[in-house]
């Protein structure tokens, strides 16, 4: 038997606790980024560190965007390549045809992100990843292991490389007069639109009923799907690097590959956190509205360092679990991160609940310091509760519902 499928995810007993772990942290991370996206407009937490707040609300803004932004979307997105490549091998040990069973898969999971988009929030990775699996299992299905790193790598370069250029042709524009003016005024156009739209976010989710914020979450859908042009061909990369960690047996024999775990530890993630912290001095507050060589060229390096520094956190948890001791403290992430995607989404119905105008009305109420600390008790809850689920059931509610109809067939719920 392959060592992918000695690590399926289906018997409790032959799980590796590894990737549930990694799971779990990867949630906790997504939702430290999500928070500030949920109290208040998006796009407020896309744009860097927030000037306005002060003291102790400008520290952790700064620590979160430095440490947690644009780190954890990618190591859910790996895990996801994990995924990919733990079931495409389990299909093969059984004799199964595998392509329909990811297509439905898939499938499901696009119609769980267009209803969490459209009726929950519009910050919703699900459609994203649902998307791309398709991309996955038509182009890289059949790829050799040892090209997928060198195609993940080439994926994954393509957005920082489209900022630079895009940048760097903004600046080269605004250099002569005539374009110049057209330039300026074009931006203050998007200005003044970005503002109304914000503002329009602001009455529908901070005291519209649920039908006025869905209506703003439809509108919001298109650029939320067009966000797929630029930042698609990071999560495909990253996809694809993923799958090469498990069909290599990196994350099966990671003793094995103890240099290689070393070198995104010592050499990986401080590098990364060199890139990120080049990509804050550059520019530490981005202007959605204007686009020239700075803002582009520090989109690039946020991007860049931010997957350098997943790949480092994501050595340091093997390093760590390779000790009794400190496995058994990482292990109570372990339920959370085997009920990713009920979680994932409790998050986001919950906290929408919490805040929005048609639930208990605190959008934009809570401060930035407040948001980690209701990240933090809300992620514990999820954890205590994860566990006394599982102590019961075999899947979470979500995930029994994605399997069912993967598999097109109810699963046995609870545990004998």
């Amino acid at each position: 038997m392959s060592d992918a499928a000695r690590i399926s995810p289906v018997p409790a007993q032959e799980r590796l606790v590894l990737l549930d772990v990694l799971r779990g942290f990867a949630l906790l991370g997504i939702f430290l980024m999500n928070i500030e996206g949920i109290v208040a407009p998006f796009e407020t937490a896309v744009t860097g560190i927030d000037p306005s707040h002060t003291g102790i609300h400008y520290w952790v803004d700064a620590l979160v965007y430095v440490l947690v932004q644009a780190k954890f979307y990618p190591l859910f997105s790996m895990l996801f390549g994990m995924g990919f490549a733990l079931m495409m091998a389990r299909a093969a040990d059984a004799g199964r045809p595998f392509a329909g069973l990811y297509l439905r898969r898939t499938l499901a999971l696009l119609v769980f992100g267009l209803l969490h988009l459209a009726f929950v929030w519009t910050g919703d990775i699900l459609n994203t990843y649902a998307l791309l699996a398709f991309a996955m299992l038509l182009l890289f299905r059949e790829t050799p292991v040892s090209r997928l790193p060198k195609w993940g790598v080439g994926l994954m370069l393509v957005p920082p490389l489209m900022l630079v250029l895009g940048g760097a042709a903004m600046s080269l524009a605004a250099g002569i007069p005539e374009v110049a003016a057209q330039i300026a005024k074009s931006e203050a156009e998007s200005r003044a639109g970005l503002a109304a739209y914000l503002q329009d976010q602001q009455l529908a989710y901070g005291s519209g009923t649920f039908m006025e914020a869905t209506h703003q979450r439809l509108l919001a859908m298109p650029t939320a799907l067009g966000a797929l042009l630029i930042y698609g061909w990071q999560i495909l990369g990253l996809f694809l690097l993923g799958s090469w960690f498990v069909r290599s047996g990196a994350m099966a024999r990671p003793l094995d590959f103890a240099r290689l775990f070393w070198r995104l530890r010592w050499v990986a993630l401080p590098i990364g956190l060199a890139i990120t912290l080049a990509s804050v001095l550059l520019k530490p507050t981005l202007d959605l509205a204007t686009m020239d060589l700075r803002q582009g060229s520090a989109m690039a390096l946020q991007m860049m360092g931010g997957t350098l520094m997943c790949l480092g956190y994501l050595a340091w948890i093997v390093r760590a679990m390779d000790s009794a001791k400190a496995a058994a403290r990482l292990a109570w992430l372990a339920p959370a991160g085997r009920m990713a995607l009920t979680n994932y989404l409790a998050q986001s119905v919950v906290s929408v609940y919490v805040f929005y105008g048609y639930g208990l009305g605190y959008f934009g109420q809570l401060p930035r310091a407040g948001q980690v600390l209701y990240v933090l008790a809300f992620f514990v809850v999820q954890v205590l509760l994860s566990r006394a689920w599982l102590a019961r059931y075999r899947f979470g509610p979500m995930e029994w519902l994605w399997r069912a109809l993967t598999y097109l067939q109810l699963p046995p719920m609870r545990r004998g």
